[in-house]
């Protein structure tokens, strides 16, 4: 059965209005930019409504295989998990990659499809792309990407990065260190002293062999760490005590916010983040609620929790 007939009969709609819409599919985004943590800005492309129902459609469709040492977009696991997979290590190595989500082009999908199962006919993987990647031009031209804002991209891009995740877990267990990759954060981790020094160089090589020279790392975010050093891992940080934590900078920022609140000094919007900030202080670093709730008292905090706005 053709790409186009699998999608009809799931979105219950007629061939020619599938193939209608998907014609001009790449151009139907919402494009904005938001501030990075650090400097400049990330472009993100917000499929419609409509293409944001095909995109899911396509993913009940096909199953991807998905590396195990890939944590990020998995149902049950979150960032805590990747960070205990590194805890019990003494030496930690943080890289990321360059770009990652708009580096991620048809040709490497179909490169990675080819390599694990049989590839579909020219005509279905044309409409397949056009559902999937984002033309970030303004004008008509043939460049592809996936974009940071369809509910696909996340399971495509980790469904592209399976033989790299592969070939990297292999090379680590040979090795004695800890891999696992979050999304564009690759961690490595040993209790081997100098285990890690020629890591980067590997994931280079790595890289380049499944890749070419598409995907690329970002060297400024390279950083070795120790026990001697804070050793973070995607936002959390490790003690040396082996236990994970929120970190003295994030605490006292969390502090801040409830000192503010308790003078009515917040506006919604910090309040929404004081919110979240607390979930995540419960999932991360349970202890730390107990010492606000001490400190600032239970009513106080719960109040905060508990608060609810209309959408």
């Amino acid at each position: 059965m053709s790409f186009i007939k699998k999608l009809a009969s799931k979105l219950n709609k007629s061939e020619p209005q599938i193939a209608g819409f998907l014609f001009d599919a790449p151009k139907k985004y919402r494009v904005y930019t938001i501030p990075k943590r650090t400097h400049g800005h990330r472009v993100i492309a917000q499929p419609t409504k409509e293409l944001k129902e095909y995109q899911r459609a396509f993913l009940d469709i096909y199953s991807f295989p998905i590396h195990r040492n890939s944590m990020a977009y998995k149902k049950d696991i979150s960032i805590k998990d990747n960070a205990q997979r590194h805890n019990k290590q003494s030496f930690l190595l943080r890289m990321d990659f360059e770009n990652f989500f708009n580096s991620i082009t048809p040709a490497l999908f179909w490169n990675t499809w080819k390599m694990l199962r049989s590839l579909p006919d020219e005509f279905d993987q044309n409409w397949i792309e056009k559902l999937l990647f984002w033309s970030p031009g303004k004008i008509n031209n043939n460049r592809l990407v996936l974009s940071i804002g369809a509910p696909s991209s996340p399971l495509i891009s980790n469904f592209c990065m399976y033989l790299f995740d592969e070939v990297v877990t292999q090379f680590c267990q040979e090795n004695e260190i800890h891999y696992t990759r979050y999304a564009d954060d690759l961690t490595f981790s040993t209790n081997k002293k100098g285990g890690l020094f020629s890591i980067p160089s590997v994931v280079k090589n790595k890289l380049t062999d499944c890749f070419g020279n598409q995907l690329l790392i970002n060297h400024r975010k390279t950083v070795f760490s120790s026990k001697a050093h804070n050793r973070h891992v995607t936002g959390i940080t490790i003690t040396n005590d082996q236990k994970l934590s929120l970190g003295r900078e994030r605490k006292r920022y969390i502090k801040h916010l409830v000192h503010q609140f308790q003078f009515n000094k917040l506006d919604k919007d910090y309040i929404m983040h004081l919110q979240g900030l607390l979930s995540f202080a419960k999932h991360i670093e349970p202890q730390f609620l107990v010492a606000l709730k001490s400190k600032y008292s239970e009513a106080l905090i719960q109040s905060i929790i508990e608060i609810k706005y209309d959408e």
